[in-house]
């Protein structure tokens, strides 16, 4: 077993195609596939059902590349600590946030990283909250910008701000007059929401209690 192998069967996870999983890897798609079968008799289990397209991962072989990501991620941190104790932090950062986020947040950060860590590529995606909470767990993304509590297990959240909510009412509504707005004083019937997907409708959900 080397890590090239579960590179090249995390990769086919990724794509879900061996000649496109070939491509990213830069190798053949013949060499790519030579080595998995290698890393499938090794085990001897088979890690990929070739007979559906786009390709799928057996049960086992859901488990081995979980398995394979968390050992590439202990690499990246081992040769992480070995760079930093040398004086130099090199590597790639891997960044999701939201859309509500991205054009406030990253120029205030974006240009002083760059110039602290001129050795560190930053990369960053723009994509809604579930899919950022997926890539953290696929192991793509290392750390995500979006609004919190997620409460998601084996996911390590810290706060960087507190943002006040406003109510947007019509002078006619008698919440109009009120300075504080209690959940309660909220009729639902006249609640506008975004669409599903955006974190700002899952947090209005909550705190009205609007789940039924």
């Amino acid at each position: 077993m080397t890590l090239v192998q579960l590179e090249y069967i995390i990769a086919v996870d990724t794509w879900r195609h061996f000649a496109t999983a070939a491509e990213h890897c830069f190798v053949t798609q013949p060499t790519l596939s030579m080595q998995i079968q290698k890393l499938e008799s090794e085990l001897g289990v088979i890690i990929f059902d070739r007979s559906k397209q786009p390709v799928v991962p057996t049960e086992a072989g859901i488990e081995i590349i979980e398995t394979a990501r968390r050992i590439l991620r202990e690499k990246d941190s081992l040769l992480e600590t070995v760079q930093r104790h040398k004086g130099l932090l090199t590597g790639e950062l891997r960044i999701g946030i939201i859309p509500t986020l991205a054009p406030y947040l990253l120029p205030l950060f974006i240009q002083s990283f760059t110039q602290k860590y001129p050795h560190v590529r930053l990369v960053v995606h723009e994509m809604m909250t579930e899919l950022i909470i997926t890539r953290l767990r696929e192991g793509k993304l290392d750390a995500g910008l979006l609004v919190t509590p997620l409460q998601e297990p084996g996911i390590t959240e810290h706060v960087l701000f507190y943002e006040e909510l406003m109510a947007y009412v019509s002078r006619r509504n008698e919440m109009y007059e009120k300075t504080y707005v209690l959940p309660q004083d909220i009729d639902a019937n006249k609640l506008w929401l975004l669409e599903e997907g955006h974190c700002f409708r899952s947090q209005i959900v909550n705190l009205c209690e609007l789940k039924k």
